[in-house]
């Protein structure tokens, strides 16, 4: 499913401008990212030192959302928008690990991320990877692209990892999710996780656009409402590190917000 020719990539990358997956990257101690990704990324860690544990905080609930999701409920099959650039504990790395014969799409719509599919398509033997070139504000492209992989007559886990805070009020990111979950059978997973507003986090997000990185923080409150029609899985909707953490994990409550509900 990738797609795109080297001219075109180039032209999409626009180093000059920051871009959401390339920010995070650096944020992860990543090597993928440019002198405006950094730029932007650090304007906002003056502010608001605590983004690199938002990030953290984020990879670690991925792991954790995808190991409950592949063990306890049993899923088989992942649909991870806003993938990102590869790190470590990818979404089918996880999955896989636990159910080899796992199947994930990943979908972005970072040009960079579109370079590195290859390496987030490297699964098990028994299992399948393909990648997306699509914007979140696309469910319907999405959804065509994915059933080439996945079985819609089948439970599937779609992961939306910080990436409803790019999606603007005036894009209807709840519709966008609705139309996710409206195409999944009954035993399906939605797996969100976003920072939400806070004074500090609100004036680090006015110094970010700024920058022209855009980002829109919700109230724990407006998170919830994403699940509404869903079973949440204990404990609910619940800052990060206290959404069910492993022993040893570091639980102090952060400005970021997770939940995994399920469609029954």
């Amino acid at each position: 499913m990738t797609s795109g020719s080297g001219s075109d990539l180039q032209g999409r990358l626009k180093t000059d401008r920051p871009h959401s997956a390339r920010i995070w990257n650096y944020l992860l101690d990543g090597k993928d990212n440019f002198a405006a990704d950094r730029n932007a990324a650090d304007s906002v860690i003056d502010q608001l030192p605590e983004i690199v544990d938002f990030a953290r905080a984020g990879r670690r609930f991925l792991a954790r959302a995808v190991e409950f999701l592949a063990g306890e409920a049993g899923v088989r099959q992942f649909l991870d928008l806003g993938t990102g650039l590869p790190t470590a504990d990818n979404t089918h790395e996880v999955a896989q690990r636990i159910a080899p014969e796992s199947r994930i799409v990943y979908v972005d719509n970072d040009p960079l991320v579109l370079v590195h599919a290859r390496a987030l398509l490297t699964g098990s033997r028994l299992g399948v990877t393909d990648y997306v070139d699509a914007d979140i504000r696309e469910p319907e492209k999405i959804l065509r692209a994915a059933r080439d992989t996945l079985d819609f007559t089948e439970p599937i886990a779609v992961m939306m990892i910080g990436i409803l805070g790019h999606v603007p009020d005036e894009a209807d990111p709840a519709g966008i999710v609705r139309t996710f979950v409206d195409a999944l059978p009954a035993g399906s997973y939605l797996a969100i996780n976003d920072s939400i507003t806070t004074p500090q986090n609100d004036g680090a997000i006015e110094t970010a656009k700024s920058e022209g990185w855009d980002y829109h923080l919700r109230t724990p409150a407006q998170i919830t409402a994403f699940f509404d029609g869903l079973e949440l899985v204990e404990p609910g909707v619940v800052s990060n590190p206290r959404w069910r953490p492993a022993p040893g994990d570091d639980d102090t409550e952060l400005a970021v917000y997770c939940g995994i509900g399920r469609k029954v």
